[in-house]
């Protein structure tokens, strides 16, 4: 089977040949150039074959043209630290602008992804990153700051998310002929350790829905990520996605309880953490176990969310070595 016809299999409940498999990470430093970080992706996947890309640009670069301004500082997640937000009192989230899709960051990372499916194999299904409006919105105002007005002044910051979903869906609307299999749809509230249920029901999901329902109808394959602890799962497996990922080895449900609870396919089994520090025996019987968890149906074996910049090739070699032992020929 070829890429394309793993996943699918994979995403309907059949055997695939063997269980699919990908990992992405951040690339610090290179994720501020469009050819360096096409290149630092081209290079990771031609070294591990994944079954698709996952295109990991830093958080900040739908919101650059905002005017918020951040610096890696060397966090090995490769994340980046904001130094300099626009959201300071509830007012501005009015003022936020239309963005152009084709100019400035967004406009770059556009061709980002041009150069990236330029130099994969063909055929090699790609996902590119779109953070939800709420996670957006973080990020503009700060995480105390976005709470304290969401409280304080919901009918302001709805004015503010509603410019950030309109924003984001002109950038998905660029996006529709870029041949990419989908998007990987970063939920990072959704979280009973963040907010309540009906808080995330009346900021968060209605905004999620007016993306993913608009969707082109040629992306086969888009996965949400729930990030955290304490997710509202059921909530969000009723999204229109054909997979979901979320931190499995760190916060309930697990792999198992997961899939019973949703109709398409989990995304994980492993812990990042555990795949960055653990030795390659550790990793090799965490990825076994994931896929007796899930008798080897509707799995994609990778970690609950971004693997580590550091992480030993050794112990992605491990992980390589599972999946390719369940060939079936």
């Amino acid at each position: 089977m070829n890429k394309r016809e793993r996943l699918e299999k994979t995403l309907a409940g059949e055997a695939p040949d063997r269980i699919p498999v990908a990992l992405w990470r951040h690339w610090p430093g290179d994720d501020q150039r469009a050819a360096d970080l096409a290149q630092a992706l081209v290079d990771f996947q031609k070294r591990w074959d994944f079954d698709f890309v996952k295109v990991s640009p830093a958080s900040s670069y739908c919101l650059l043209d905002y005017g918020v301004q951040d610096r890696w500082a060397g966090n090995i997640e490769g994340t980046r630290d904001y130094t300099r937000r626009v959201i300071n009192r509830p007012l501005d989230w009015t003022e936020l602008r239309r963005l152009d899709p084709t100019k400035g960051s967004l406009g770059l990372h556009q061709e980002t992804l041009r150069l990236v499916q330029q130099g994969l194999e063909e055929g090699t299904p790609c996902l590119h990153t779109i953070f939800s409006p709420l996670a957006q919105a973080k990020n503009l105002a700060g995480w105390d700051q976005l709470l304290l007005h969401l409280r304080r002044d919901p009918q302001r910051l709805k004015t503010g998310l509603n410019i950030i979903t309109e924003n984001t869906l002109r950038y998905i609307e660029a996006l529709a002929g870029s041949g990419i299999a989908g998007i990987f749809y970063a939920i990072q509230h959704a979280s009973y350790g963040v907010m309540s249920e009906a808080e995330y029901r009346e900021f968060g999901m209605p905004y999620d829905l007016r993306i993913l329902n608009a969707l082109p109808p040629s992306w086969w394959f888009n996965m949400v990520h729930l990030h955290g602890e304490h997710p509202f799962f059921d909530l969000i497996t009723g999204y229109p996605v054909q997979a979901i990922n979320w931190h499995d080895r760190e916060t309930e449900p697990d792999l198992r309880q997961g899939k019973a609870r949703f109709g398409g396919a989990v995304c994980g089994g492993l812990g990042r953490w555990d795949v960055h520090s653990g030795t390659p025996a550790e990793v090799r019987q965490q990825a076994i176990h994931a896929i007796e968890q899930t008798n080897g149906r509707r799995l994609i074996l990778s970690t609950g969310c971004v693997m580590l910049t550091t992480t030993p090739q050794a112990n992605i070699r491990a992980i390589r070595q599972v999946v390719e032992e369940q060939m079936v020929l």
